[in-house]
């Protein structure tokens, strides 16, 4: 009731597994005592199976070693004062969620539970030659942690975790997730999901934050980590494992959303990943995609030591772009129409640290994220067993929208509302317009929930760097593994396609960047290495008047040089500063307007890129981290409500006429009008009484005459029923039918059938008050008992009797209990 508090949720504990796998060239010498067990970072025997095609070496022989780049672990906190981890741990980039302070260290217990956060933590900073157990991948980096495992996970532990000091950290890593457990399916709630959308928008000073997840364990129960709402985010980097022979782990799951894949353990015979472990020491069983999330992690860092410019993005498409597939062994390889290998059991391939580095010292961003939204028709398809339902959707990749167009392929998104009787029934693909097929779901056989799939988004990068223009298929198959009923049939009701990807090729449409990034290298005068050369001072006799060329922005009185910076007066505008001096240039350039009459270029107010006057309400356009409010033509750093920061645009756009705050788009709502109210993040009219809001015919509508309010048409979707009406099993009856007794409704003004005794078909209230028996019981003492019983042996029947304290004189002389009037 308070009016600061704009939304309010119940908190409710969610399972959050750590994903370690439970028990059902050698240039470089480092004199840490572990280090000649990391096979999966160098050989030292030449003559033994390891491999060391991640590169790692390489990217350090480079001079790349994680320098000024903060990592922190979300897990169940680190050892800080570990002698592998103090040096480069980081208090800014830790904090306590569970206890509520800054001291992110494990709580000790006799079995070491929580050891899972530390072991993370040494993987990716773990200190280089300090003579103590092993080195990390991003030696020099800074490392910090989360503790938020060790205790109950909610949506608020999870946000606030997610979201903590996000302009100082730079890589976020966790290796957990929701239950592998082969039924499950959950993944972020709405405060989390906000959480990465503010990361990616706002996180390292708008370049975003990054999110590596460890892909999942849950093979042996054959979990599909597209059933993961973390891995299955467009905004985390899903990481998953390899055997040391590039064989698949038993505990892989496999999945369309993957994008790339380090080494880990495989079965017991298979060597593990040595690292840091509880109580200063260390331990050669690190295993599962636990170890994969850190180790990209750590490469990762080691790329922004070689670049700290590239955006969430930009980490992702380098990742695509190096990552190989090497001896990775899986039998769907596959080259998608833009020509990168892929697999759903590896992604993208290996990770190639070397290659990384190379690659990212010399990138330039990729241009801006588009998205293009198309909805299926509303129209329900009925899933039939072992037949293929396909439903497909034509897009032009919004074309006709230049600030939603999507031409080039990066993430793509499916959601879909699907009823069915056993959700692990289903395989769901996409197929792409250029004949790309992705599995978005494979059968799981633990799965007997039917629950369906309630607007469950599932995303596949097998199509990165397709077209997106054309026909994309989406292809169901229920697949019975158990008798079901054959009448209850499966529904897709609808499903929506989202393409993220951009309007421009991501790698050809740099000529700008390098233009600019030429100009940077210029020497500056102070540099020039003829700056400091003695010059023949001219002296007024000497120097003689230009007769040469002007430049052509020079005006009718001439110039005393070739160059604009040279004229007397300009054709167009005049721009004066305190380093070049006066220029005449023929537009003015960003931060400044043209003044007509004088003929010269006047600053905007602060924060305004493009303007038409000096006033702080006459802004065009604005810098960025800013938002234009175009009703005022300011400046803002927050949209007022009633309006959402449209981050393409760069400006304040104005949310549905029904909303009262949005965001991202106008029609997601996150409070409504007066007059309206929250459906989802949709605001829709309050019905009266005896109706409810059709969301497809956008209209209220009457409920079955059962129903004083309903959520449906039928008689089965009452939430309080009519007058002279009952609730019984979800419905309002007339009256209780047998079995049913009419009993008061908890905290609801009206009564509702409650179910009488075993057995009996008739009774007035709860416990022992039948009046009326099933066939087969007799009546006795208003509870109803076998009669069976007694014609077959009387003591047996009578010992029945005295447990139900029921044996009396009187009761018994009607029936054939001679034992109990002895004894009574």
């Amino acid at each position: 009731m308070d009016p600061k508090v704009d939304w309010v949720q119940q908190q409710v504990v969610k399972a959050r597994v750590k994903r370690h796998t439970r028990n059902d060239l050698n240039f470089v010498h480092f004199n840490d005592p572990k280090w000649s067990g990391m096979w999966y970072i160098h050989c030292g025997d030449r003559s033994s199976r390891c491999r060391s095609e991640m590169n790692i070496l390489a990217a350090w022989q480079r001079g790349y070693t994680g320098k000024n780049v903060v990592v922190t672990i979300l897990d169940d906190g680190i050892e800080r004062n570990h002698p592998d981890l103090a040096q480069n741990y980081d208090q800014l980039a830790s904090y306590d969620v569970n206890g509520n302070d800054h001291d992110p260290t494990p709580r000790y217990d006799s079995s070491n539970e929580n050891k899972h956060g530390t072991r993370c933590a040494g993987e990716v900073a773990a200190v280089a030659n300090n003579s103590h157990c092993i080195v990390g991948i991003a030696y020099n980096a800074r490392i910090g942690g989360i503790r938020m495992l060790d205790g109950d996970v909610t949506d608020v532990v999870e946000a606030k975790s997610l979201g903590i000091r996000p302009d100082y950290i730079d890589i976020y890593s966790a290796s957990w997730g929701p239950d592998d457990d082969g039924k499950t399916v959950d993944g972020p709630g709405p405060l989390a999901k906000q959480a990465f959308e503010q990361g990616i928008k706002k996180g390292r000073k708008g370049l975003g934050s990054i999110f590596v997840w460890a892909s999942g364990n849950g093979g042996r129960e054959g979990d599909h980590c597209s059933c993961d709402g973390y891995t299955n985010s467009i905004y985390t980097i899903s990481v998953s494992s390899t055997t040391e022979n590039g064989n698949k782990p038993w505990y892989l799951e496999v999945c369309s959303s993957t994008l790339a894949t380090t080494y880990s353990s495989g079965e017991f015979y298979d060597r593990k990943i040595v690292t840091t472990d509880l109580r200063q020491r260390c331990t050669d069983g690190h295993t599962g995609t636990s170890v994969s999330a850190p180790m990209v992690a750590g490469v990762i860092a080691l790329a922004l030591e070689a670049n700290p410019l590239i955006t969430w993005r930009d980490v992702q498409h380098l990742l695509v772009k190096t990552s190989r597939p090497a001896h990775l062994k899986a039998n769907d390889w596959k080259t998608n129409a833009a020509g990168h290998k892929v697999s759903h059991l590896y992604g993208f391939g290996l990770v190639d640290a070397e290659a990384m580095v190379v690659e990212a010292k010399k990138w330039r961003s990729v241009p801006s994220q588009h998205t293009c939204t198309r909805i299926s028709d509303r129209r329900t398809r009925y899933i039939r067993p072992d037949q293929y339902l396909n439903a497909s959707i034509s897009s032009s990749g919004c074309a006709e929208q230049a600030d939603q167009s999507v031409v080039y392929l990066e993430h793509v998104v499916v959601r879909v509302l699907i009823v069915h009787p056993r959700r692990g029934d289903l395989q769901i693909n996409l197929i792409s317009p250029s004949g790309t097929r992705s599995q978005l779901l494979a059968k799981r056989l633990l799965d007997n929930s039917n629950e369906g799939f309630r607007n469950w988004e599932f995303m596949t990068v097998h199509c990165w760097g397709e077209k997106a223009e054309g026909q994309w298929t989406l292809e169901i198959f229920d697949s019975p593994s158990q008798h079901r009923n054959p009448e209850v049939l499966g529904k897709l009701k609808e499903w929506t396609l989202i393409l993220h990807g951009t309007a421009v090729h991501p790698y050809h449409s740099h000529t700008s960047h390098h233009s600019r990034s030429r100009m940077l290298e210029i020497p500056s005068p102070s540099r020039d290495p003829k700056a400091h050369e003695p010059q023949q001072e001219i002296t007024e006799e000497e120097e003689e008047e230009y007769d040469g060329p002007c430049h052509t922005e020079c005006g009718d009185q001439g110039c005393d040089g070739p160059d604009a910076d040279h004229c007397l007066n300009c054709v167009h505008f005049s721009l004066s500063s305190a380093k070049t001096g006066r220029t005449c240039v023929s537009q003015c350039p960003l931060g400044y307007y043209g003044d007509v009459e004088a003929r010269r270029c006047r600053r905007c107010f602060r924060g305004c890129e493009t303007c038409v006057g000096r006033a702080s309400n006459q802004c065009l356009s604005c810098r960025r981290g800013l938002y234009l409010h175009a009703d005022h033509s300011s400046c803002v750093n927050e949209c007022a409500t009633g309006y959402f920061a449209d981050d393409v645009q760069r400006q304040c756009a104005k949310c549905h006429e029904n909303c009262l705050k949005c965001v991202r788009d106008s029609d997601r709502c996150t409070a409504c009008n007066d007059g309206y109210s929250l459906a989802g993040m949709t605001c829709v009219p309050e019905c009266a009484d005896g109706t409810f809001f059709n969301l497809e015919e956008m209209k209220c509508i009457i409920c079955h005459h059962s129903c004083a309010t309903c959520t449906g048409p039928g008689k089965e979707e009452c939430i309080q029923c009519a007058k002279d009406f009952l609730q019984q099993e979800w419905k309002c009856v007339p009256a209780c039918t047998e079995g049913y007794y009419p009993g008061e409704a908890a905290g609801l003004p009206q009564k509702m059938c409650r179910k009488c005794e075993e057995n009996c078909l008739s009774c007035q209230g709860p416990g022992v008050t039948c009046s009326r028996c099933r066939e087969g019981y007799n009546l006795v003492s208003r509870t109803c008992i076998a009669n069976a019983t007694c014609n077959n042996a009387d003591e047996v029947f009578c010992e029945m009797v005295k447990s139900n304290r029921l044996c009396e004189k009187k009761l018994f002389r009607q029936f054939c209990c001679r034992t109990c009037l002895m004894t009574g």
